[in-house]
């Protein structure tokens, strides 16, 4: 057995392992007073509760209880590696943080496998604790302990097969067995094991003579439930797995029975008994709604999602802030009177927090749209403000620990003891008075919530308004939005003056989608296999709703909303007089009022005409080998001058890098989504099947193309997701140059592609906010109209007026020229010259040295056409070269080709 650490060793190591839970109550407090600007914030929420706060406090305490209740110590030596692994959880929870919100999969498979490696590490060294420790009447708390510990590595797992974002049937079945492991499992299981001997403590009674017995013969029963369930929800079984959350209740009905024995021998009388006292009922409610969900709904995830805010809230949160109030002053010392001051500041005003969380807690339990979105909103800051509380009496408490330690160390010394913090004497708890002061207080926040909102809450105090009264009733209906942009149903229909709730799943397997309402109303983003609710308000008049992802809403991904009268006629359409706005208009065009001729700007980075030459590569099997890696993202860039776009991007560059090769060789491209929607590519320079090699990626996925350059051309290259036209205008485009055989060299051989785009205002056309900061964003709607806002050559507008290219006389120059469209060609010519050799489309036109005097004066090339041309300048000047449809030479296509003797 190891000697009892030193206590001031010890309460040092509890400060140091304490730190992460401090760091992350911060963290916690940010995301509540911002989650407005916050992506994924219900996500963010519950793992920074759950990862954050709870399983650090579980890796400090779980470890705490089983030195004192072992009566076998882990030596000083061993505190390193406690660290450690704390240290590796917070890695991995921060990393699982950064991974899910950027869309980085391979980030969370990483730390979703440090976070169940250091719980599993904890388990491994409880349960050798365990072994070596003499027998114990308080070994049962422990082996809860391992047990929790070792569900939780599964419980990781399956949260990284949820994050791969499976269809929506498998994703609600993982999250019933990952939600069961995690909460039900690693969390209920410790708190089990540690309020059966913690509770009377806290109450200052007895521990019941039949707890122990109850706790040993209640553990194989929890487990065998998570068991039953985990097992079953996977399996597709709704019965069975509604089964394992039964067995699960009854094995939970046992150790609350011994709870309650305790609590009737002394009730909690403090913030610590009262708040774990609710925790523990909202985890039996709780699980006993888990049971009738599954049982009666089966695998329905937006039910299920309706237990987030209990569990979460109600029981870990509840459960975490009592037992934290009660150990903290004990483990800080300072003696008893210390201990007894520094509880009574943290308990201050203990009943009304409790009384205020919990009504608040049972408004959020109430089903979808029973309580008005105002309402939520009022009540879930009371809330939060109820909790937030703990951490100044948690100071304050401290405080009075540290001057009593220091009194009493001044005292063993001999030296003059330091004078006291003034403390304010605490006023008597007077139970009854602070939970009426609950009561109130939540009452006055819903009373403030319906004010902001009267129509929502049944009450129509609009007056000269729609004339509709609102019905007090709430519609709720599920949207999915699926693979072929559209929604299904893609109609609904809603009684005049109800309450419109829509749940939205996103069952598209690669594109992220929302839902925006002329009302203003929207989703947010929501990646494939999510869920969110929309609440929409009172409805009083049909209005549309649409996919704001450019591009999804002109292929038809719209919703309409009719709002049906008491007679069953359909109601009229909201119009801007009744609180919804009409139609936006299509405003003006951002590049109408640019300067094309004037320089690109001084962030601008003119892109080099100049064909680089045929890279290494490696041999393989005889063959050279090109890899390459495509980086999708999404930023700015200057396509004229005082134009900045919000662009998509292969390798960060408006017009994607460009690759060169010969007849035989392999290019094998590694396309990795860094974007926040579905993107893809097509290489024209390859014959393979599409079906695999040009599907639509996820973002925070990636893809392995492979083709033979099997025949000689310039190849177009482009995102292949739809609609096509969008993602190409938005840049998503480049060339692959395969050099016929034998091409002779030149002085100079230079590359031009083109390509139109269609803009629009950012805060008309990108109800995503992608437009934020930017002058203009790609505009589907104009694209069928066929009238570009600007043709460039290589991305930018005017770069190659003030930045010719340039020639010597009597130099032999190639120019190869690409239309990438999306829909526009061009017909290439350069003014003062003439061809003298014309290949098109992987043959030659005009050969060099052919017979007779003939020339060429453009090169005509429909969209996805490519060649080149070759010409000697035989006078020194300027030559533009231009898209001789001129109207597109004045969009912005054309440049300056400067000679010298």
């Amino acid at each position: 057995m190891h000697a009892s650490a030193r206590p001031g060793r010890r309460s040092s190591w509890h400060r140091r392992a304490g730190r992460p839970v401090r760091l992350w109550m911060a963290v916690l407090l940010l995301v509540v007073l911002f989650h407005r600007w916050i992506p994924e914030t219900r996500w963010l929420l519950v793992h920074v509760v759950t990862l954050g706060l709870v399983t650090n406090s579980i890796l400090v305490w779980s470890q705490h209880f089983t030195d004192s209740l072992l009566k076998n110590r882990v030596p000083d030596d061993a505190r390193g590696r406690q660290l450690a692994r704390i240290g590796l959880l917070n890695a991995g929870t921060a990393l699982l943080v950064v991974g899910l919100l950027t869309g980085w999969y391979g980030l969370v498979l990483v730390a979703s496998t440090a976070v169940g490696a250091a719980v599993a590490w904890h388990g491994a060294s409880l349960l050798r604790q365990l072994r070596t420790a003499l027998p114990s009447r308080f070994a049962v708390t422990v082996r809860y302990y391992v047990t929790a510990a070792f569900l939780l590595p599964v419980g990781a797992v399956l949260g990284a097969l949820l994050a791969a974002g499976p269809a929506a049937g498998w994703h609600a079945r993982l999250l019933l067995a990952h939600e069961a492991v995690n909460v039900l499992g690693f969390v209920g299981l410790t708190v089990a094991g540690t309020v059966l001997t913690l509770w009377p403590t806290i109450l200052r009674t007895r521990l019941p003579e039949r707890s122990t017995r109850v706790g040993a013969a209640a553990l194989p029963v929890l487990a065998g439930g998570l068991v039953l369930t985990g097992t079953a929800a996977l399996a597709g079984s709704s019965a069975l797995a509604a089964a394992g959350l039964a067995v699960y209740a009854a094995g939970l009905g046992a150790v609350v029975a011994v709870l309650a024995q305790a609590a009737g021998r002394a009730r909690p009388a403090d913030y610590a008994g009262w708040s774990v006292a609710a925790g523990v009922l909202w985890w039996a409610a709780g699980t006993v709604a888990a049971v009738l969900v599954v049982g009666l709904r089966g695998f329905d995830a937006a039910a299920l999602g309706q237990l987030t805010v209990p569990f979460v809230a109600g029981f870990l949160v509840q459960v975490l802030l009592g037992a934290m109030t009660y150990l903290l002053p004990v483990t800080m010392g300072g003696g008893p009177a210390t201990v007894r001051a520094a509880h009574r500041a943290i308990n201050r005003a203990g009943t009304f927090r409790v009384v205020v969380v919990n009504l608040c807690v049972l408004l959020f339990a109430l089903p979808p749209g029973t309580v008005p979105s105002w309402v939520r909103a009022v009540v879930s800051l009371l809330g939060a403000a109820a909790l937030f509380a703990f951490v100044p009496l948690m100071v304050s408490a401290a405080r009075i620990s540290v001057a009593g330690r220091r009194a009493a160390a001044a005292r063993r010394t001999g030296e003059p003891a330091p004078a006291p913090e003034a403390v304010a004497p605490a006023a008597p708890p007077r139970p009854a008075r602070e939970a009426l002061a609950g009561v109130l207080v939540v009452a006055l926040g819903v009373a403030a919530g319906v004010a902001a909102n009267p129509a929502a809450a049944g009450f129509d105090l609009r007056g000269g308004g729609s004339g509709v009264p609102a019905t007090g009733g709430t519609t709720t209906v599920q949207v999915s939005a699926r693979e072929g942009m559209r929604f299904e149903p893609a109609t609904v229909e809603v009684p005049l003056g109800d309450e419109l709730v829509i749940e939205l799943t996103n069952e598209d397997p690669t594109n992220v989608h929302d839902l925006v309402l002329a009302s203003g109303t929207s989703s947010g983003r929501v990646a494939p296999g999510r869920t969110v609710t929309v609440e929409a308000g009172v409805v009083d008049g049909s209005l549309e709703g649409w996919c704001s992802i450019v591009g999804h809403r002109s292929l038809g991904m719209t919703l309409d909303v009719v709002a049906v009268g008491a007679d069953g006629a359909p109601g009229a359409a909201a119009g801007p007089g009744q609180g919804v706005p009409g139609p936006v208009p299509a405003g003006t065009d951002p590049a109408a009022g640019a300067d094309l001729a004037a320089a690109p700007g001084a962030d601008a980075e003119v892109r080099s005409p100049v064909l680089e030459p045929v890279g290494e590569g490696v041999l393989e099997d005889g063959r050279r080998v090109h890899r390459v890696d495509l980086d999708v993202s999404e930023g700015e860039h200057e396509i004229a001058p005082g134009v900045r776009m919000r662009a998509w991007t292969y390798n960060g560059r408006y017009m994607g890098p460009t690759l060169r090769g010969e007849v035989g060789d392999v290019f094998e491209i590694t396309l990795r989504n860094g974007g926040t929607m579905g993107h893809s590519v097509d290489f024209h320079a390859g014959t393979v099947a599409p079906d695999e090699n040009m599907r639509t990626v996820a973002p925070g996925e990636s893809l392995v193309y492979r083709f033979e350059a099997v025949r000689s051309g310039l190849w177009l290259y482009h995102c292949s997701t739809a609609p096509m036209s969008t993602h190409v205008a938005a840049g998503m485009f480049g060339a692959v140059v395969i050099d016929p055989p034998g091409l002779p060299e030149v002085d100079h051989d230079w590359l031009l592609v083109q390509n139109e785009t269609y803009l629009g205002p950012p805060g008309e056309t990108a109800g995503d906010g992608t437009g934020v900061g930017v002058d203009a964003v790609v505009d589907p709607a104009r694209i069928p109209g066929g009238v570009p806002s600007l043709t460039v050559f290589n991305g930018h507008a005017t770069q190659y007026l003030h930045e010719p290219l340039t020639a010597r006389t009597g130099e032999r120059v190639r120019i190869r020229v690409l239309a990438a469209g999306p829909s526009t060609g061009l017909s290439f010519h350069v003014v003062g010259g003439q061809f003298d050799t014309v290949h098109k489309e992987g043959a030659y036109l005009l050969e060099p040295g052919g017979a007779g005097p003939g020339g060429a004066q453009a090169l005509d090339l429909a969209p996805a056409q490519g060649g080149f041309v070759e010409l000697e300048f035989s006078e020194p000047g300027t030559y533009p070269f231009v898209n001789h449809s001129l109207v597109e030479a004045e969009r912005g296509a054309r440049g300056l080709i400067e000679v010298t003797g």
